[in-house]
């Protein structure tokens, strides 16, 4: 009998009741980093306008101050997962959590457009390790049958952090009587916006001393007793504890640890595995959702909304994103996480071309007619549950469970990466494509949605329940 049939017969993979508790509480901490991901990516959409009026730049190249911070998640995310297989998981997390502290302190008392650029690129390197390490490690430390619920901890806690910021963003604004550059405590009301950010940085660090270090990493070092305490902790003290560590070992062994050379090969320079994790992460961000997130107040402002109403709006589209996330995360370990992207797909391919339809009309009297105005926005939120429901939580889900135990953590690395870059793409590009043709804009979007669907059918499969040593 092999070790996998042993640890599946001896009930590995399935947490007893008392034990859950804890295994929650874990995904729950390591899932903090993907609140910060959210958060200090989502904070700029209420300083945008008043960076552009502080130091009196174009569209351009505010444009490149807002999404020069994704350069940075690139290479984080590139880098991240060598660094957790060097020095472990929990320290990742901790180097992650100062570098977030340092980059709120940074944005909030910038000298001039420049260093505020680089701190932003320093709170980038930050989100990109956190987009690596929160998925990765959760999908080790949770068993099979609750791990892709426990795996989309992470784009709720996202999406979540989305929320927050643009509520807090919400609540300082009003505190300086609706500007964005009024004064609170000494510093103009962006500023604070972006300094509040050292709040959740310094418990996302503290958390990290509570939770225990990934089994995987603790067995690859060569510290099994370790090991077999974290999985009593969280599996129980039912389960063959011996099948569960050989099972792991035996991988292992049979794997080396992940470099960027083992991803190589095949017709097209990666493994084929590699390039449909790529896949998965490019068209999640070229269906500009993204844009919703980073550029929403100013896009609503464009056709006629109240700066008051925009943040207001703003807000509405966060709230349908953790709808539907929670949504997702009920239904991500029935029906499948294949279903779920396909279902979303659909959805999203609706609400964009609404969107492009509804932009299409000149504006009167500087704002869309009444009837485009609402198709406008009602389209917006269906696209943005959508694809909450499904790509938003399907694709961490995925990159943290699809790809073979040996190339893990650097295929995770370049799959997230690639999602970096094509929001960078993405970011950086809208506010001149809006400025040429806002409806063509999201034409482009509906079309890369669309072709997801032949995407999802063709090259991705299910993982739901299988375990990792699996894959591959």
């Amino acid at each position: 009998m092999t070790s996998t049939s042993q640890a599946q017969k001896s009930g590995a993979g399935t947490a007893q009741p008392e034990h859950l508790g804890h295994v929650v509480f874990i995904a729950a901490a390591a899932a903090m980093g993907g609140f910060l991901f959210g958060y200090d990516s989502s904070v700029i959409n209420g300083a945008v306008e008043a960076v552009r009026d502080r130091y009196d730049v174009g569209s351009a190249a505010l444009a490149q101050v807002i999404a020069v911070a994704l350069i940075g998640c690139a290479v984080g995310a590139a880098t991240a997962g060598r660094i957790a297989d060097r020095i472990g998981r929990i320290r990742c997390m901790r180097i992650a959590a100062v570098l977030f502290t340092v980059s709120a302190v940074g944005s909030a008392l910038p000298f001039s457009l420049y260093d505020l650029a680089f701190w932003r690129v320093v709170g980038g390197f930050a989100i990109g390790m956190a987009s690596v390490i929160g998925p990765a490690y959760i999908a080790e430390v949770a068993p099979p049958a609750y791990r892709g619920r426990l795996g989309s901890f992470q784009q709720a806690a996202i999406v979540i952090g989305i929320a927050v910021s643009q509520l807090v963003n919400w609540g300082i604004l009003n505190a300086a009587g609706g500007d964005q550059r009024g004064e609170i405590m000494g510093l103009e009301a962006w500023q604070v916006m972006l300094g509040v950010m050292v709040v959740p940085a310094v418990v996302y660090g503290l958390l990290s001393f509570a939770i225990p270090e990934s089994p995987r990493y603790l067995i690859s070092a060569g510290r099994q007793e370790h090991a077999r305490k974290i999985l009593e902790e969280v599996e129980g003290k039912e389960i063959d504890l011996d099948a569960r560590v050989a099972e792991i070992e035996s991988a292992m062994r049979r794997d080396e640890k992940s470099s960027f050379k083992d991803l190589l090969g095949g017709s097209f320079f990666f493994k084929p595995i590699v390039w449909i994790g790529i896949g998965l992460s490019v068209f999640q961000q070229f269906v500009g959702i993204n844009v919703a997130f980073y550029y929403s107040a100013t896009l609503w402002q464009s056709v006629g909304v109240d700066p008051t109403a925009s943040f207001f709006y703003s807000f509405t589209t966060s709230i349908i994103n953790i709808v539907g996330t929670v949504i997702a995360m009920i239904f991500v370990d029935r029906i499948g996480r294949r279903p779920l992207a396909i279902i979303g797909s659909v959805g999203m391919v609706i609400g964009l071309a609404l969107e492009a339809w509804a932009f299409s009309f000149d504006l009167v009297d500087g704002s869309l007619p009444a009837t485009q105005g609402w198709v406008a926005l009602i389209a917006a939120h269906v696209f943005v549950l959508f694809f909450a429901l499904s790509w938003g939580v399907v694709v961490w889900v995925m990159l943290g469970e699809m790809f073979p135990n040996r190339i893990r953590a650097a295929a995770l690395g370049v799959a997230a990466a690639a999602q970096w870059i094509a929001n960078w793409a993405v970011t950086a590009s809208f506010p001149s494509l809006a400025d040429w043709n806002l409806s063509a804009t999201y034409v482009i979007y509906t079309v890369f949605a669309a072709l997801s669907i032949p995407f999802v059918l063709k090259f991705v499969k299910e993982t739901k329940g299988k375990a990792l040593e699996e894959m591959g």
